[in-house]
Parts: structure tokens; C-alpha cells; sequence
């Protein structure tokens, strides 16, 4: 046997054998009262493109494509939605002081005007994330406004 088929077949031996280390899925398949959208009453649009672009690395319930099943894709998944959860998680969003509240939402905000949110990895597979011009000020304009009137009521 030649070393190039060698290769190959080691190759193919290691991609099916890591085929069986699969991460867990972050499905919980509810909605916490102290989700974002439990939490603040947002206008339909903004909470759909929040889910749209946001939910799926940002809350515990991620919608998994296809290529989620294929290793290592399904590694580099879990490894974002873990560091994304760990910064920012809307199932829980409820549970933070209102000060927290607040320095999210600005967060939020500021990512969205930077054009830092979402990741261009995730923009490349998911077309539905790709905010337009439009829809980032009305997250913008939302945002801004919900972090202020907390701020006057706190």
C-alpha cells in the first residue's frame, strides 16, 4: 500500500472515530421566567431578530443546522455557545441586578453599532443573522431605550 492511501486511510479512521465524541446539546426546550423576552415586553420585530441573530449562542435553547452533527464542526458549536453564554445569556437575563440589566443592554448595543454581533463565522452560515442597516437601529433605538427607562426607574 502506498503512503499516500495510508494516509488517507489514517485519515479517514480518525474522522469516523471522532464522529463518536459528540458535545451536548444546549436544549433545554423551555423558557425561564427570567428570559429576556419574559422580562421585557420588546415589539415582535425586535424580539424576532433578536432571536434570529442572538438566541442561538446567547440563550439555552440553540437551534442546531445539519452540520452540527459532523465533527469538529459540532466542537467549534459548543465552544461558541459556551463563551457566548458565559458573557451574555438571554434565558437568564432576568436574574441580573438592573444595574447588570443596564450594562448589558449597552453591551449589546455597542456590538450591534460595531458590527461586532453577530460573528461573521455564524453570519456566514445563517442569513438570517445578517442584520441590515435597518434593523440594527431599530435594536439600537430599542435597546437604548429600554436601558434608559431602567435607569430612570432604578
Amino acid at each position: 500500500m502506498s503512503l499516500k492511501k495510508k494516509i488517507l486511510l489514517l485519515f479517514v479512521a480518525v474522522f469516523l472515530a471522532i464522529q463518536f465524541i459528540i458535545p451536548a446539546h444546549n436544549k433545554s426546550g423551555q423558557v425561564l421566567p427570567t428570559d429576556f423576552a419574559k422580562v421585557f415586553t420588546a415589539p415582535a420585530n425586535v424580539q424576532s431578530t433578536l432571536q434570529n441573530a442572538c438566541y442561538d449562542c446567547h440563550s439555552n435553547n440553540t437551534n442546531y443546522p445539519w452540520y452540527s452533527n459532523i465533527q469538529p464542526m459540532a466542537w467549534v458549536m459548543a465552544r461558541h455557545i459556551s463563551k457566548g453564554k458565559a458573557k451574555l445569556n438571554f434565558s437568564g437575563f432576568g436574574s441580573n441586578t438592573t444595574r447588570k440589566q443596564i450594562s448589558k443592554l449597552k453591551e449589546i448595543l455597542n456590538q450591534i453599532k460595531d458590527s461586532e454581533m453577530p460573528i461573521p463565522s455564524y453570519k456566514l452560515m445563517h442569513k438570517s443573522a445578517r442584520l441590515s442597516q435597518d434593523e440594527k437601529t431599530l435594536l439600537i433605538n430599542w435597546l437604548q431605550a429600554t436601558a434608559d427607562s431602567l435607569s430612570v426607574s432604578n
